[in-house]
């Protein structure tokens, strides 16, 4: 999901038709505008795209092996990972951990205390700020109010939150918020550690067949815009 300060002369439709979603996504996604013909520049837009633009692999490359990763998918009718934990994983971290293979659609409904603190009108192809938020809700890490579906969004809740720093990759632990710039927008996932001398993350990502998301462990590359850690 991304954010788009609302120039003048916009409109939703205009808006809506230049990033590929429709008016009824756009006020889904802004609770706040209740008339989709009364809109004010310089206010800031979150912006639902086709997806968060997570790719896992390129096409017939293999996907890296995950040293923390259960041999079988995790969720409703699944094992939760076991694996030993990493020395200075949060509660954030285990709690990600213990949701791995869950669907978003079916976390968000599920009643669980991540599922709880997540927005249920989110589209299940741009949970990743979504679930991150969940998990620092359900962890007591931030207030329900901080939470955001925006990258962005929780970007800037968490830089006002005098009790979360940014810090380099170098000081990542486990369970610290890793907000990216993709392609086509942003993506954020929780540090899960380092695999073969790459950082590994843990997130809700667009690994499904038909394009929405599961919780997963991943290796990107993209560009890494902050890292938060709680102090």
């Amino acid at each position: 999901m991304s954010a788009y300060r609302i120039r003048t002369g916009d409109t939703l439709s205009g808006i809506a038709q230049r990033y590929g979603t429709s008016v009824s996504s756009l006020m889904k996604s802004n609770p706040t505008i209740s008339n989709p013909n009364l809109i004010y520049a310089g206010r800031t837009l979150n912006v639902p795209g086709s997806r968060d633009e997570f790719t896992s692999a390129k096409p017939g490359a293999s996907r890296p092996s995950q040293p923390s990763r259960p041999s079988a998918p995790s969720g409703p009718s699944g094992a939760p990972d076991t694996s030993p934990r990493p020395a200075g994983a949060s509660r954030p971290y285990d709690l990600a951990r213990q949701y791995l293979g869950w669907n978003a659609r079916d976390l968000k409904v599920s009643g669980n205390p991540v599922g709880r603190a997540m927005q249920d009108w989110v589209p299940n192809n741009v949970n990743c700020a979504n679930f991150v938020s969940g998990t620092l809700i359900a962890s007591g890490q931030i207030r329900q109010s901080q939470g955001s579906a925006s990258v962005y969004g929780l970007m800037g809740n968490l830089d006002r939150d005098p009790n979360f720093r940014r810090v380099s990759l170098s000081q990542a632990r486990p369970g610290d918020v890793v907000s990216m710039r993709t392609p086509g927008g942003q993506h954020v996932v929780l540090f899960a550690g380092w695999q073969n001398g790459r950082p590994l993350f843990i997130g809700s990502n667009n690994v499904n067949p038909d394009g929405s998301q599961k919780v997963s462990y991943s290796q990107m590359r993209y560009p890494i815009m902050a890292i938060h850690q709680q102090r």
